[in-house]
This record gives structure tokens, C-alpha cells and sequence, in this order.
């Protein structure tokens, strides 16, 4: 696993194709009988990306404190925004788009300093060949199977097809690692066939053929070097290296109707929950089919950025911070372990409480203003090494409008004392 993926903390996802026309669901709109698949295809007709700027993208993503973004190459609907030459169906050939849209986009993000993220989807319920086979599974109950004509065959399987379409799927896998050359490639859609039907194992070492040290999510059937939770955000922290992607309203691409917008402070809550918790934030955006982005999208991207600049100190270059029962709220804590970071959401009545630090303590500011403040220790049990709790003084005037960040300076390592029951602890 690479560290510029554990150290980059806050990612942006661009769902954009021609899902964005009519503002539907991005292939899921005929994939469940919402739309025809013809008239979905009919977006073809409408989508120009006449004011796309990947210039401008790429600053707003670094506006936001993103360290990578991540584009969608081809959704489930099998529509390419490069310029395949495996098939036709791109938005080069298709649509008045007329070229490659991926190439400038991974050009200006490579100018920003970001790591590059592409999205490529494993199945493709446009391509002949694709519903050719079952999944393993689906064959011991056919009978009870609710099929669907994207995804199963109409007749008995064609097992020379699924070869064929194999062949296509690691063909344009190819086109993006040559051309393109991404450091992370985001996969979805492999649940509609099996590991073995897919090859994942085979397929993760063709990827590193190409480069062995692109990051892969987990959408490959265990063959991924990272969680991607989905939309609800983790309680308890996922073992190993993850990232939490979730939408700025509730859909993935641009829909103009979707007014169910999260709020600036709501999406700052989030993000220091990740981070806390040793993840990454992936947030997505959808632009319109012209490239334009969503000024209330936008917005929110740019207040996101705004509040991790006053407090970077306190994002990057962390790990996660306190186990639940310390703090009542996210923590980050720096790589030497000598400073620790509270995330505080809400405005404080009384003093803010920190538990089971026996650290002596240097300093604690408020990060944002840095102001200096107050701290008494209260109770304990010094003669067991029990320490008492550290209550600390938020003055309004310290109080950051999004999210308060308390930086606590610490005499060495830090070290807690936790108690079970009646048996003492320590780590």
C-alpha cells in the first residue's frame, strides 16, 4: 500500500457522463426500468462538455485540500470519456463532445500536484458479450433468479462470449494504464460476476505489470488494497487502510432536482471523522453535461477548504487519534505522537473534558486563532498512575464558526492510561 494514499486524507469524486443530460440516475436509471435503455442512450445527442475546463477543476479540487481525485473513465452504461479503439461507444464518437475529455483532465491534476484516480467500471451492461454467463452462484437456483437482461443471458450461457468480453475489459484497462498512467485506479461493479469468473487475481497482477505501484480499491473481490465504505459513514474504525466515499447531496452525478445538499459544517463533521479514525474522505461532485460545476457544489468544496487551511496542521501529517471513551468526539494525532488534535463540533457549555492523558502537558492552544488556553487537571489517582481529567477553557472568542480544533502539546509520547473493570491498562 502506498503512503501517499494513507497521508492524502481527503480525495474528490467526479461522476460525469451522459447521465448528466437529463439529470437521471447514471445507468441505474434503465438498468431498473426507470427509462429506456434508448432513451438513455439519446443523452449521447445532448452532452457537449462545451465549458469544460480541467484547469479549473483541477484548482478547485486543490482549493478544497484534496491531495488525489478520482474521475469516472466509464460507468456501468459502457460509455468511455477517452478515446477507446475498442469499441465506438465513446464520447468521442457519440456525442458532440468529440474527444477525449480524460487526458486534459489527468494533465491539469498531475499540474496541481494530485494524484491521479480513475474510475472504470468492471461490468458493462452495454457491451454484447457481457451478459453472456451466471455468476457461480446463480446457477444452483435458477429457477428463483430475478433476471434482468443487462447482466444475465436470455438464452443458455455463452461461455466464448464472457472470453471475448474479458479480452475487451482487460484491452481498455490497458488503454487507461498506457495513456494515462494513473496512480489509482477505482473499480466497480465486480458483484455481478464471480472472483474466479472475473479473475481477479490474475487481473491485480496484470495492473502491476503495467505499474506495481498503483493503489487498487477493494472493488475486486479481496484482490483491492483498500475498504471503500459507501454513503453511511463507519462507527467503528475498518482495520487497514480505507476510505469513506459519500455524495455533497444524495446522488453521484448531476441531478438538478437532488436540492438535499449537506451542509459545510455537516461535511467538515465528516471528514474529521475520518480522519480520526486513520481514513480518507472521497468526496463526490457531479458536474453538468457542459462541465460546468454546480455553484452549490462548489461552494461547498471551497468552505471545506477554506476551514482545513486554518487547520492542516491538524489534518495532514497525522494518524488517528483517540479510541472512543477519551474524548467525546474525533481526534488526530501527530506522527511523533507528541501533539493530539480535538475535533469539537459543537459549542462548549463548560469545559471541554479529555480523559486518561498522563502525559504532562506543555501547551494547548485553539489551532485555528492560536489563542492560548486554559487547563486545570482534576482528580486521580497519582500513587496507581491513574491521572485525573484534563478540563480545558474555551473562551467564545476561540470558538471556530465550522469546527474548533484544540492542539495539545505534550511532554514526550503520548501516554494513556485506560481502566477495564477493575483491571488497570496501559499502552
Amino acid at each position: 500500500m502506498q503512503q501517499w494514499f494513507k497521508d492524502a486524507k481527503l480525495g474528490i469524486f467526479i461522476h460525469w457522463g451522459i447521465y448528466s443530460v437529463y439529470g437521471i440516475a447514471e445507468s441505474w436509471s434503465f438498468y431498473n426500468g426507470g427509462i429506456s435503455y434508448g432513451d438513455y442512450m439519446k443523452q449521447c445527442e445532448g452532452f457537449t462538455a462545451k465549458n469544460y475546463d480541467p484547469k479549473a477543476w483541477a484548482e478547485l479540487y486543490k482549493k478544497a485540500g484534496a491531495r488525489y481525485a478520482v474521475l469516472t473513465t466509464k460507468h456501468h452504461d459502457g460509455v468511455a470519456l477517452w478515446d477507446t479503439k475498442l469499441n465506438d461507444l465513446s464520447v468521442v464518437h457519440k456525442t458532440p463532445a468529440g474527444r477525449d475529455l480524460v487526458k486534459p483532465w489527468v494533465e491539469a491534476v498531475r499540474e496541481q500536484g494530485l494524484k491521479v484516480g480513475l474510475y472504470f467500471s468492471h461490468l458493462d451492461w452495454s457491451h454484447p458479450d457481457y451478459a453472456s454467463i451466471y455468476r457461480e452462484d446463480e446457477r444452483e437456483n435458477l429457477a428463483n433468479l430475478n433476471r434482468n437482461r443487462f447482466t444475465h443471458p436470455e438464452g443458455e450461457e455463452d461461455f466464448e462470449a464472457w472470453e471475448r468480453f474479458l479480452k475487451f475489459h482487460r484491452g481498455q484497462l490497458k488503454e487507461l494504464m498506457e495513456n494515462f498512467h494513473p496512480d489509482l485506479l477505482w473499480f466497480d461493479g465486480d458483484w455481478e460476476k464471480s472472483a474466479d469468473e472475473w479473475r481477479m487475481k490474475e487481473l491485480r497482477e496484470y495492473l502491476h505489470s503495467f505499474n506495481p505501484n498503483v493503489v487498487l480499491n477493494s472493488r475486486m473481490w479481496g484482490y483491492g488494497d483498500y475498504k471503500t465504505p459507501e454513503q453511511g459513514i463507519p462507527i467503528i474504525r475498518p482495520e487497514g487502510p480505507w476510505e469513506f466515499c459519500v455524495t455533497v447531496n444524495d446522488s453521484w452525478g448531476y441531478q438538478p432536482d437532488d436540492k438535499n445538499y449537506k451542509s459545510i459544517r455537516q461535511i467538515i463533521r465528516m471528514f474529521a471523522e475520518c480522519i480520526g479514525m486513520g481514513g480518507n474522505m472521497l468526496l463526490d461532485i457531479g458536474p453538468m453535461e457542459d462541465g460546468s460545476i454546480d455553484p452549490e457544489q462548489e461552494k461547498r468544496l471551497l468552505g471545506l477548504g477554506e476551514w482545513i487551511r486554518r487547520h492542516d496542521e491538524a489534518i495532514y501529517d497525522t494518524e488517528a487519534g483517540l479510541s472512543p471513551g477519551h474524548f467525546y468526539g474525533p481526534s488526530t494525532l501527530s506522527k511523533d505522537k507528541k501533539t493530539l488534535y480535538l475535533f469539537c463540533f459543537d459549542r462548549p457549555y463548560d469545559d471541554v473534558p479529555l480523559k486518561g492523558i498522563r502525559n504532562r502537558i506543555k501547551k494547548i492552544t485553539a489551532l485555528g486563532s492560536g489563542m492560548e488556553l486554559g487547563y486545570k487537571k482534576l482528580g486521580g489517582a497519582p500513587w496507581l498512575n491513574i491521572p485525573g481529567i484534563l478540563w480545558i477553557d474555551v473562551p467564545e472568542d476561540a470558538i471556530d464558526k465550522d469546527c474548533t480544533v484544540i492542539k495539545i502539546e505534550l511532554d514526550g509520547e503520548i501516554d494513556l492510561y485506560r481502566e477495564s473493570g477493575q483491571n488497570i491498562e496501559s499502552n
